[in-house]
C-alpha cells in the first residue's frame, strides 16, 4: 500500500469514515475488484471480494456503487451478490439503480451508422473474432494475443477507427489490452458526478480503479474523496493510494468495512 498523495493520510480517512452518518463506496470492475482474463466471461472477483462487499452493503451504512466499461448484465453475474449493488456499465451509459430498474442510453441513426461502419472495418481486416459489441460501442481486445500481432491489430484497428471517433458524440477509448470505439455522451467520470451530486455534502466517499481513462473520474472526485488505484504494477497516476491487488485490496475493503460496523 503506498500513499501518493503527500496531502493524503488513510488513518484520518478511515476515522473519518468511522464517524461518517453517509458513505460511498465506487469501485471498478475488471483490473480492480477481478484479475483481467482473457475469457471474459470468467473474470470472477479475487476470492474474498464478493463476500466483503456483501458484508459492507449488509452493514447497511455505505452505497455500494460499480462501475465498469462492462455491460451491467454480466456484472450482475460475476460479481454474485444478491441483491446487486447499484451498477454504473458501459462506462455510464447504463445505470442498474438499487431498485432494480435499469436505464441505457440509446444511441441515435448516425452514431448507430457510425458503430455499423466500424464492424464493417473489422470484418474487412478479418479481426471480428477479436471484437466485443455492447450497447453503444465495439471493442477490440488483443489481450492473450503475441506481441507482434498485437501490435499489428492495434495499428490497423486505430487507423481505421479514428476517422469515425471524429464525428459528433463518438470517442476512441485505449483500455489495458483493447481499444473500442463508443457513444461519447456519457463516462465513468459522469457516473462518479452523479454520485457526487446525490450524496449529502460530509459524506465520505472513495473510488478504486486501475484503467488510464479512469484518471479524470479521479480529478471529478477529488478533493472531496479519496481515489484509489488498483493494480499489480505502478503507473503514473493522481490518485491518492495505490494498491496491489489482490491481498492490500482485501485489506483495504476490509478496513472499510471495520470502520463502518457499528455506525449510526
Amino acid at each position: 500500500m503506498l500513499v501518493t498523495n503527500e496531502k493524503c493520510d488513510l488513518g484520518q480517512f478511515l476515522a473519518r469514515l468511522a464517524r461518517a452518518r453517509t458513505s460511498a463506496l465506487l469501485l471498478d470492475y475488471d483490473g480492480t475488484l477481478a484479475p483481467f482474463s482473457q475469457q471474459r466471461d470468467r473474470a470472477l472477483p479475487y476470492a474474498g471480494v464478493s463476500a466483503l462487499l456483501n458484508d459492507i452493503m449488509e452493514q447497511g451504512h455505505t452505497r455500494v456503487v460499480i462501475v465498469t466499461g462492462r455491460p451491467v448484465a454480466e456484472v450482475v453475474r460475476l460479481l454474485g451478490i444478491h441483491p446487486c449493488p447499484e451498477i454504473w456499465g458501459l462506462h455510464g451509459l447504463q445505470r442498474l439503480k438499487p431498485d432494480g430498474a435499469c436505464e441505457t442510453f440509446s444511441a441515435d441513426s448516425e452514431a448507430r451508422r457510425t458503430l455499423m461502419e466500424a464492424s464493417s472495418w473489422l470484418d474487412r481486416l478479418g479481426f471480428r473474432h477479436l471484437a466485443e459489441f455492447k450497447p453503444g460501442s465495439i471493442a477490440v481486445h488483443w489481450r492473450g494475443v503475441p506481441d507482434l500481432l498485437a501490435a499489428d491489430v492495434r495499428s490497423k484497428v486505430v487507423l481505421k477507427w479514428m476517422s469515425l471517433a471524429f464525428r459528433p458524440n463518438m470517442e476512441l477509448l485505449e483500455f489495458d489490452g483493447g481499444l473500442e470505439i463508443r457513444l461519447a455522451a456519457k463516462n465513468k467520470a459522469d457516473a462518479v458526478r452523479t454520485v457526487l451530486a446525490e450524496m449529502e455534502e460530509d459524506a465520505v466517499i472513495a473510488y478504486l480503479a486501475d484503467e488510464q481513462n479512469d484518471e479524470e473520474a479521479f480529478r471529478v472526485l477529488q478533493p472531496r474523496g479519496l481515489a484509489v488505484l488498483v493494480r499489480p504494477e505502478w503507473r503514473p497516476t493522481v490518485a491518492d493510494l495505490w494498491l496491489q491487488p489482490p491481498r492490500e485490496l482485501l485489506d483495504f475493503l476490509s478496513h472499510w468495512r471495520q470502520s463502518r460496523r457499528g455506525s449510526q
